[in-house]
């Protein structure tokens, strides 16, 4: 399966020829759904990634099919099991003028932990660390309490903050059990400001008005190459008809996620389309605790405790069905957490469609006049996500189970569901690390916050056995044995129906025709890195 493709191979022949930009003046660019937050540490999603990757760095970063590349890092080794050693580029500036120095990345790991609220904590990123230290200005030393094979891949996704801008005091020592010279931390609303929101990379922050527009400006002092663009303006446009009116009146240069159906039109108005099969995986989860809410006809009971129940779910839906008729065809049906071939999958068949079976399932599990029941979904966050929640709850309602959709805003959808208040979601996974690991530690590992296990596992699935082997996996420095237990690990939820893969989502940008974007499996729609081969535009 190829995880990269584009419509226009002539737009790729173009940006490689693209070595010295002609710089332009600024970019407006579309976005489906806007950040929930300027802070690098609160919420880990990509909407406020994509936006953030422009303002911060990591000690590594991710290209577009996520190979691990040098960022603050120029380089890092593994001293022994337990040690990574990473050296520090030299000569970096924060935006604020301070020098970046290992004192920052201590800071960082530091204030993870301490932010309060945060829907996804980056807790899982830093879990294993057990010590902090500077070797000098430009070197730091990681310990953590046992072998960490991913440590420097996951560190792409934890942006490094300024002490200085922070309010840390001189000296800044890491320990588990809290770190001093931290000093008044700041907490995420606070990072709407630019004074607040410093980071080192090729875009500084000048406005985040919630609800209206991002706008960064060109950072003359970044230490790598200089962005194409001297000013940015990110908009929020969630509804799929003025996004594209927008673009195709010349008010933005750049939409993401443009409307299956709208697709041929924009072609013919002359602008371009990129797209590539992304690494997010759209999914069900199930509330798997106890008593779960908005249920009826049950006595009671919760059905999804039940595992003939779940699988009886995962047949009822056509997953083809979907890919086809509801995605246009801009979508895989998915029979685990990652497209194969990437590290960890197993190559799973997908879960047939076989409605009789799931009724004859229900049936066994004491429900063969089916159940009511509500799913929860955003409306604004993923590809046509309503339009495939309605078609599940169709699908559902056919072998007896009766389905309301509850759809709202991915802020409230959020909110809600880490508030455990639907019986069943819908919601999608980006893999950060690029290989399995990452959807089973965050979506199926049992919930434990300060350990950074299960931190997006709302359902609360559990199982003492997977548990084991993921934790082995991620201590396992040999790739073909990590491999075979992450595969182990994965087939063990997946045979349990802990969690119900429906497909990998193929991501499409459009654009007007000077401009190139490389396709991201991450999806991310990064404007340092949109090209221009004209004089620019707006």
């Amino acid at each position: 399966m190829k995880l990269a493709t584009t419509r226009l191979a002539a737009a790729f022949v173009a940006a490689g020829a693209l070595t010295a930009p002609a710089y332009a003046q600024q970019l407006t660019i579309g976005l489906k759904s806007e950040a929930t937050s300027m802070d690098p540490q609160f919420h880990n999603l990509s909407t406020n990634t994509q936006v953030l990757l422009n303002v911060f760095e990591g000690l590594t970063k991710q290209d577009a099919v996520q190979r691990l590349e040098p960022s603050l890092a120029t380089e890092w080794e593994a001293v022994d099991d337990t040690t990574w050693r990473f050296t520090l580029r030299e000569g970096v500036k924060f935006h604020n003028g301070s020098d970046f120095t290992a004192r920052d990345v201590i800071y960082t790991m530091c204030r993870v932990p301490l932010v309060e609220n945060s829907p996804s904590s980056y807790t899982i990123y830093t879990g294993t660390m057990t010590d902090v230290a500077a070797d000098g200005d430009h070197a730091v030393i990681i310990t953590t309490d046992g072998p960490d094979p991913l440590l420097p891949t996951e560190l792409a996704s934890l942006p490094i903050l300024s002490a200085d801008a922070l309010g840390a005091e001189d000296e800044v020592t890491y320990a588990q059990g809290g770190c001093e010279g931290m000093g008044e931390v700041p907490q995420s609303p606070a990072f709407n400001s630019p004074d607040v929101a410093v980071g080192t990379g090729p875009y500084t922050l000048d406005e985040f008005t919630r609800g209206n527009q991002l706008v960064m400006s060109r950072f003359e002092g970044y230490w790598g190459d200089a962005p194409n663009w001297e000013r940015v303006v990110m908009r929020p446009i969630s509804s799929d008809g003025p996004r594209v009116a927008a673009l195709l009146s010349g008010d933005v240069d750049m939409i993401e996620s443009p409307p299956i159906q709208d697709i041929p039109r924009i072609e013919q108005g002359g602008f371009k389309i990129v797209d590539a099969l992304s690494n997010r995986i759209i999914y069900l989860a199930m509330d798997q605790e106890g008593e779960a809410p908005s249920l009826g006809g049950t006595n009671g009971e919760n059905p999804l405790l039940d595992q003939k129940v779940r699988q009886a779910i995962s047949l009822a839906i056509n997953r083809e069905a979907i890919a086809e008729r509801i995605m246009g065809g801009f979508a895989v049906p998915a029979g685990e957490l990652l497209p194969p071939p990437m590290f960890g999958t197993s190559d799973r068949d997908v879960d047939p469609y076989d409605p009789e079976r799931a009724k004859e399932l229900l049936a066994e599990a004491g429900y063969p006049d089916g159940f009511q029941i509500t799913l929860g979904t955003p409306n604004d966050r993923y590809i046509n996500d309503e339009q495939v929640a309605q078609a599940v709850a169709q699908m559902l309602a056919r072998v007896g189970i009766q389905t309301t959709v509850d759809a709202m805003t991915a802020s409230q959808f959020f909110s809600r569901r880490n508030a455990q208040e639907f019986p069943i979601y819908l919601a999608g996974w980006g893999a950060a690390s690029g290989e399995m690991s990452s959807p089973l530690k965050s979506l199926l590992a049992t919930y434990d916050k300060d350990a950074g296990m299960g931190v997006t596992n709302a359902g609360r699935y559990s199982n003492a056995e997977f548990d084991e082997i993921l934790r082995e996996a991620m201590t396992t420095i040999d790739d073909a044995e990590r491999e075979t237990l992450l595969q182990q690990a994965g087939t063990i939820a997946l045979d349990e129906f802990g969690i119900i893969p429906l497909h990998y989502e193929q991501t499409v940008w459009a654009m007007k025709p000077e401009l190139s974007y490389e396709p991201r499996v991450d999806q991310y729609t990064i404007a340092s890195q949109v090209e221009s081969s004209g004089e620019g535009s707006n």
